[in-house]
């Protein structure tokens, strides 16, 4: 019909090429014709090999789908050259191994290379099947499971029950419209649950797109407190919280007014460093509290992990995202004030440098598109008030400290523990003893000496210990029915706290024989000496 022709070609006999002839119409060949086979006698060699092709084109014939008149046919042939011309007109060869059978004169010979042919063709198509077949078990059982859960759906459905899975799904959908994800978070949250929906439920796959999927909708992409930009208040809850300091706290009130100039300063990045003890840490809840924000604070002592920064791949068994976004899960705003304390206390090892992904974290500049590992997306972190802490300075990488602005935190004056200890450490632990604050009576002298005579430190967690020695006497007396107010003064602070670790030496201001000042600094204290000469 479509105007092809189409030729029937069929062998009469064998033949060899004795040469080729030039000719006008095409390519010429002189030929010599070879004899047909004999009759050849029977043997045990022949009836043999003619039963193991039989044997083999049986095997073939359901694997290939082949007719079952094809075994009678060759049932019939008794010739070891006519059975192999037949098996070998029927089976796909090469080229190469079709020339091969040509090419055998001998009907014997000829039969047993169809034969090592057969047994190669009847393993491909045992191998074939099988595959095939496991192929056809798995899909016959996802065809099971889905009709048997879209029947289950259909039952649900009658029953007035709601299938949990599209429950899950549906609830997820809406956390994620109400969440005011950024378009490229967006795209990448309905891109996994949208590979969840198609998931089995129960698979291992499924419960790492579930865990991803909430924390994408936990975290606070848009939510905001508002700030409370308040200078004079803020100047009354420093010093409600901190005696003194001046110094740290004008910088910090500084920074607030920035900020309430503009509301888009991103501000510079604080980093107080000083001795142990003098409230580097309660700074920063402080500042927190002024401003009406929440207050986040992670430890990066000991950290050697880059993944505790930046997180750890999904890839991973049990990964989470870094100690920031957790941090910010935690405070459920993305403009908290978050405190990265003891950042000079970070390490380096195989497992990355923790200090070398901060650098984008404490970056105002880079930090806008912040991209953990777990999330996969950029996250924008210009919002946060970053404060960091440290007790020496010297051991923060430059890069890093470059990008803060260092306030050093000086220790307290005798003088000013004294104050603190009045005003802030009695209160709090008579408090925390269960006491009333009239149950214990301090006198200026007892203060004073457990200030100079049991402490010797920069900042005043030793002296509040001192205080909550005495407190928690003070509480067993009263728990054993003593309700009489316990007097503290000199006389008594030895019954207390022992006799006293630390003696002043008197430094005189006159040239003595024999006796040389000596002056020494260091991040706790200042140290006054007094050492004889030898001579």
């Amino acid at each position: 019909g479509d105007g092809r022709v189409k030729v029937l070609v069929q062998g009469l006999a064998k033949a060899s090429i004795d040469g080729f002839v030039d000719h006008e119409r095409g390519i010429w060949a002189q030929v010599s014709q070879i004899p047909e086979d004999d009759e050849t006698d029977w043997s045990v060699e022949a009836e043999s090999v003619v039963r193991s092709v039989r044997g083999r084109v049986e095997e073939l014939l359901p694997l290939k789908n082949l007719p079952p008149e094809v075994l009678s046919i060759t049932a019939n042939v008794h010739e070891p050259g006519r059975l192999a011309d037949l098996v070998a007109s029927n089976l796909k060869l090469r080229i190469n191994e079709a020339q091969e059978i040509l090419e055998a004169i001998d009907p014997i010979a000829r039969l047993r290379k169809i034969d090592s042919l057969l047994r190669r063709e009847l393993d491909v198509t045992t191998m074939q099947a099988e595959i095939q077949s496991q192929a056809k078990e798995e899909i016959s059982r996802g065809q099971r499971e889905h009709y048997l859960r879209e029947q289950l759906r259909a039952i649900q459905a009658e029953l007035g029950e709601v299938d949990q899975r599209v429950e899950e799904l549906v609830e997820y959908r809406e956390q994620l419209e109400e969440a005011g994800l950024p378009p490229e978070a967006y795209e990448e949250s309905m891109r996994q649950l949208n590979r969840l929906e198609r998931m089995h439920p129960d698979g291992p796959e499924a419960q790492v797109v579930r865990s991803y999927l909430e924390w994408i909708t936990d975290l606070p992409w848009s939510k905001t407190s508002p700030d409370r930009l308040d200078l004079g208040n803020a100047r009354a809850i420093l010093d409600e919280d901190h005696a003194h300091l001046d110094a740290i706290k004008e910088p910090i009130l500084e920074v607030l007014g920035v900020r309430k100039l503009r509301e888009d300063s991103r501000g510079s990045i604080l980093c107080f460093t000083g001795p142990p003890g003098v409230g580097k840490t309660s700074l920063g809840r402080s500042i927190a509290r002024a401003m009406g924000r929440e207050f986040v604070r992670i430890s990066l002592g000991g950290v050697r992990d880059e993944a505790e920064v930046r997180g750890h791949r999904r890839t991973y068994v049990g990964a989470l995202p870094g100690r920031i976004i957790q941090g910010l899960k935690q405070a459920g705003t993305r403009n908290p004030v978050f405190v990265l304390d003891e950042i000079d206390k970070l390490g380096a090892d195989y497992r990355g440098d923790p200090s070398s992904a901060l650098l984008e974290v404490l970056d105002p500049e880079q930090n806008c598109r912040f991209s953990d590992h777990y999330l996969n997306v950029p996250f924008d972190l210009s919002s946060v008030f970053f404060v960091a802490t440290a007790n020496l300075i010297d051991q923060v990488p430059g890069p890093l400290r470059d990008r803060m602005e260092v306030i050093r935190v000086p220790g307290y004056t005798p003088e000013e523990k004294v104050e603190i200890t009045r005003s802030y450490l009695i209160p709090r632990q008579v408090e925390e003893a269960g006491l009333p604050q009239d149950r214990i009576s301090w006198s200026d002298p007892a203060v004073r000496s457990i200030v100079t005579d049991y402490t010797f430190e920069a900042g005043v967690r030793e002296l509040e210990r001192k205080v909550g020695s005495i407190c928690r006497k003070a509480a067993r007396r009263a728990a054993e029915g003593d309700l009489t107010t316990l007097r503290v003064n000199r006389r008594t602070l030895d019954k207390y706290l022992g006799a006293p670790r630390h003696a002043a030496d008197d430094v005189s201001d006159k040239p003595q024989i024999g006796v040389a000042n000596g002056l020494a600094w260091t991040e706790a204290c200042l140290l006054y000496t007094s050492d004889a000469a030898d001579d």
